[in-house]
């Protein structure tokens, strides 16, 4: 993620012990390398608290991915159950995303689907009903 400019944090109610365990019995061997990220206890669950993602009950933190800009916004967020994974493909993709609408100060949006070098939108009131015209939807399933 570093050419990306980005800074990927993983915290978790676990501790650093399991962190560790996880990444040397499982990770490691999934990707044959280390986890290339900081893991972070949050054992008291206040980060996933104030993310809205802490399940008091059960005493753990849903799945949850967050981008954050470098204000200190968040752009998006994705939460999900454990037994569904998440796809670091359209992570990457919506970061260049939220990137390239930050470069652009918002004079261009970015369509479903859109990556890098592909078609962009210029938000103006004539756009309001003819986003048809100006992109195919067909781009967005491209690849």
């Amino acid at each position: 993620m570093q050419a990306l400019g980005v800074e990927v944090l993983s915290v978790s109610v676990d501790s650093i012990y399991v962190h560790k365990m996880w990444n040397t019995h499982e990770l490691s061997k999934m990707i044959g390398k280390d986890i290339p990220f900081p893991m972070l206890s949050d054992q008291d669950g206040s980060v996933g608290k104030k993310y809205g993602i802490y399940d008091e009950d059960a005493g753990v933190e849903t799945r949850g991915r967050f981008l954050i800009d470098p204000d200190g916004i968040v752009q998006g967020f994705e939460v999900l159950t454990p037994p569904v994974g998440r796809n670091i493909q359209e992570t990457i993709r919506q970061i260049q995303a939220f990137q390239h609408v930050r470069a652009t100060k918002g004079t261009e949006a970015t369509p479903a689907g859109w990556k890098p070098g592909k078609q962009t939108l210029k938000p103006n009131p004539d756009l309001v009903g003819n986003v048809w015209k100006v992109w195919k939807v067909s781009e967005a399933f491209e690849d």
